[in-house]
């Protein structure tokens, strides 16, 4: 039995209307998914990066002021302990005195 061009015509569409209804709802699917995507992209984009750009700035700006005054800060740690003992030494002569 030989099939005629009609039949594999028919044969043919009747594969094009299976593979048709088959693919729609993974076509459906991806389109959802690029959607989503899609937000997450513009979200990142929009709120989220700025977000962390802003902080990274904050944190950068408070380590260079940390970093400038580092050495400061051990000069003002020294200077402290040198006034307490002058404090203590002049508190001593002031009892004595009065």
């Amino acid at each position: 039995m030989a099939l005629t061009n009609e039949d594999l015509l028919a044969i043919s569409q009747l594969l094009d209307e299976k593979l048709d209804a088959t693919m729609k709802p993974i076509e459906n699917r991806f389109a959802r998914m690029e959607n989503r995507f899609a937000s997450i992209e513009t979200t990142i984009e929009n709120d989220i990066i700025p977000r962390l750009q802003n902080i990274e700035s904050c944190y950068t700006d408070t380590y260079n002021r940390y970093k400038d005054y580092a050495d400061k800060m051990d000069a003002a740690f020294t200077d402290i302990e040198l006034l307490k003992k002058v404090v203590m030494e002049h508190s001593k002569k002031l009892e004595k005195i009065s």
